[in-house]
């Protein structure tokens, strides 16, 4: 009856410490997977600000780019001052092209 009693004890105990040690498992799995969740947020979080601030980057470019070419279309700005007034061309006289280069004293 003894041999029995102790068994059982030994036994009971046996359970409950393997049932508390599960319990512990589960817990730190749980923890683990709460701090991969919030791991998780923070990389998605820090995804959509990488997300945003290269929108706004590329949003300055384009106001940019926009303003360069309302520059180089021209369509803003009168330039009619600069315009030469082709009659004025036959006073210019003609220059005529000096062919006779001669280098044959650089070879010297």
């Amino acid at each position: 009856m003894k041999n029995l009693f102790i068994t059982l004890f030994f036994l009971v105990s046996l359970y409950a410490e393997n049932n508390s040690s599960s319990e512990n498992n589960m817990t730190m799995e749980t923890n683990t997977t709460v701090e991969d969740i919030n791991q998780s947020i923070q990389t998605k979080l820090t995804t959509e600000e990488k997300v945003k601030k290269e929108l706004e980057k590329q949003m300055e470019r384009e106001k940019k780019f926009a303003k360069e070419q309302t520059f180089y279309q021209g369509k803003d700005y009168d330039l009619g001052y600069a315009e030469i007034n082709k009659n004025s061309l036959d006073n210019v006289p003609l220059l005529e092209p000096d062919y006779d280069f001669n280098m044959d004293d650089v070879y010297d």
